[in-house]
């Protein structure tokens, strides 16, 4: 008997090992704010004995929730009232008891509130809104020549602008929406006079704006948490619970200047914060220029070649099926046509639930984003062939299959080598946008440069998917040039 309690003594160390060998995966939305509290909860995982992987930037609400439900990450943070007024829209949460009950529906826990309320609101520039004696967003109403400038989320989410314009009867002439950290910018340069506020942004005392009383408290409560997956194990959620009331605004708009006004790395902002508030040491290291250009090179290559790749090797047979079977043509082309409507970001977002985060949603959005290109050229290739050619084929009675292969594609191939440098080309500007999947590429420090507005980074990673897109396109046209 002692034997057999000793095997299973061993055999559930050895299954916890494993479990501990797995990383957990954290996500974080757009903008720093979340981005650091990613790094608060990575931190303090691995302080606990879990590896982790902080996929960072991952988009908006929908991305993350809907990742978290799929498995592609564990834990991720987010707001109460964007609980409850998005994700658990329409269920008439009332209570913090009716959040949690409703949340473990879904196999998703949430912490205590982690200390602050970064909740909406509506800011101007503080001179001219006391020029014109606004000072409550129903003033508002009485100038609908201002020009609002909201963040994309803001704009579509029911606690955001349409339940604002709603509720106060606001109808300016001008919105716009854009991202939040541009708004910044534009606020500053005059460009626009009304946008949305973070109250923890630390902007809004960097160019001296006021937030407009909610004089009808439209806005709910936006307490901090974390959302994650019901099966971490206990001492993992206890890592994250010791956020709870440890985080005040004051702390929190402290590491978000750090980081947006100062220009800091937000793993060091974060650490610091961890070993100050709790003791916690971690050594956090920044890469640097070189390895981050060779790593998200890597990562861009990966995305475009696979998915070019595979978009090669399926379009050029659905091409000569256009051409040669009547009844396809339509089906085919119409098929391709409509996968080629769809904005590339919305591909990329619907792949999420299928393929969870990460580089295979962004390689199967992209292959089919490519097919179009190369299936007409493919089929146009192989249409515009001279008549007396084909005549001359078949009057030496040669096979169909022979036609096709040894006269038909070689005189075809400057129309199909054509359909793959489009589409090359293209992989190259969409793979940046699987920065927001988590793909990596060149379109990590795109949205981090745009995050921090700092043009550097946005360059770095701007340059070279310009740079890749001309080198593709002439590698091409040396391919084609020989081939001919």
């Amino acid at each position: 008997m002692q034997g057999v309690i000793t095997v299973l003594a061993l055999c559930f160390s050895l299954l916890s090992s494993v479990a501990l060998a797995q990383p957990l995966t954290i996500g974080s939305k757009l903008y720093t704010e979340n981005v650091l509290l990613g790094h608060l909860a990575a931190q303090s995982l691995q302080d606990t004995g879990y590896p982790t992987v902080h996929n960072e930037q991952l988009g908006g609400t929908r991305i993350l929730w809907n990742a978290l439900l799929s498995g592609s990450i564990d834990v991720y943070p987010d707001y109460t009232g964007t609980i409850t007024e998005e994700i658990l829209a329409g269920q008439g949460i009332g209570s913090r008891q009716d959040m949690v009950a409703a949340l473990s529906a879904f196999g998703v826990g949430v912490t205590g509130n982690l200390g602050f309320n970064n909740t909406y609101a509506l800011g101007m520039r503080r001179a001219q809104a006391e020029a014109l004696g606004i000072e409550t967003i129903s003033d508002l109403r009485g100038h609908p020549d201002l020009r609002f400038g909201f963040s994309n989320e803001f704009m579509e989410r029911q606690d955001g602008w349409p339940g604002v314009s709603a509720a106060y009867g606001l109808a300016p002439l001008n919105v716009t929406g854009l991202d939040h950290a541009l708004a910044y910018r534009g606020i500053a340069s005059g460009d626009i006079d009304v946008l949305d506020l973070y109250s923890t942004d630390p902007e809004i005392a960097f160019y001296d704006l006021v937030a407009l009383v909610d004089d009808q408290q439209f806005f709910p409560d936006y307490d901090a948490v974390f959302l994650y997956r019901q099966t971490l194990p206990p001492e993992a959620v206890a890592a994250l619970e010791r956020f709870a009331g440890a985080v005040d605004e004051t702390a929190m708009i402290a590491m978000n200047a750090a980081v947006k006004l100062d220009q800091r790395d937000d793993a060091v902002v974060a650490g610091e914060f961890m070993r100050s508030r709790f003791g916690v040491v971690s050594e956090q290291s920044v890469s640097g220029l070189w390895p981050r250009f060779v790593q998200n090179t890597l990562d861009h290559l990966t995305l475009v070649s696979i998915s070019l790749g595979m978009a090669i090797v399926v379009a050029i047979p659905m091409g000569v099926l256009a051409a040669k079977v009547r009844a396809l043509e339509s089906l085919l082309l119409g098929v391709s046509s409509i996968l080629q409507t769809i904005p590339s970001l919305a591909l990329l977002v619907l792949m999420i639930p299928l393929f969870g985060i990460g580089a295979l949603p962004a390689i199967v959005a992209m292959f089919l984003y490519s097919l179009l290109p190369i299936v007409r050229n493919t089929h146009s290739g192989l249409r515009q062939i001279p008549a007396p050619v084909m005549e001359s084929a078949r009057a030496l009675g040669l096979p169909n299959a022979l036609i096709l292969r040894r006269i038909e594609l070689p005189m075809a191939i400057p129309s199909i080598l054509s359909g793959i440098k489009i589409s090359a080309v293209m992989n190259v500007g969409v793979a940046t946008l699987g920065a927001l999947i988590g793909a990596g590429g060149y379109g990590q420090p795109i949205l981090t440069g745009i995050r921090l507005d700092n043009t550097a980074l946005i360059l770095e990673g701007a340059i070279p998917a310009a740079v890749l897109a001309l080198l593709v396109q002439g590698l091409f046209d040396l391919v084609e040039k020989r081939m001919r």
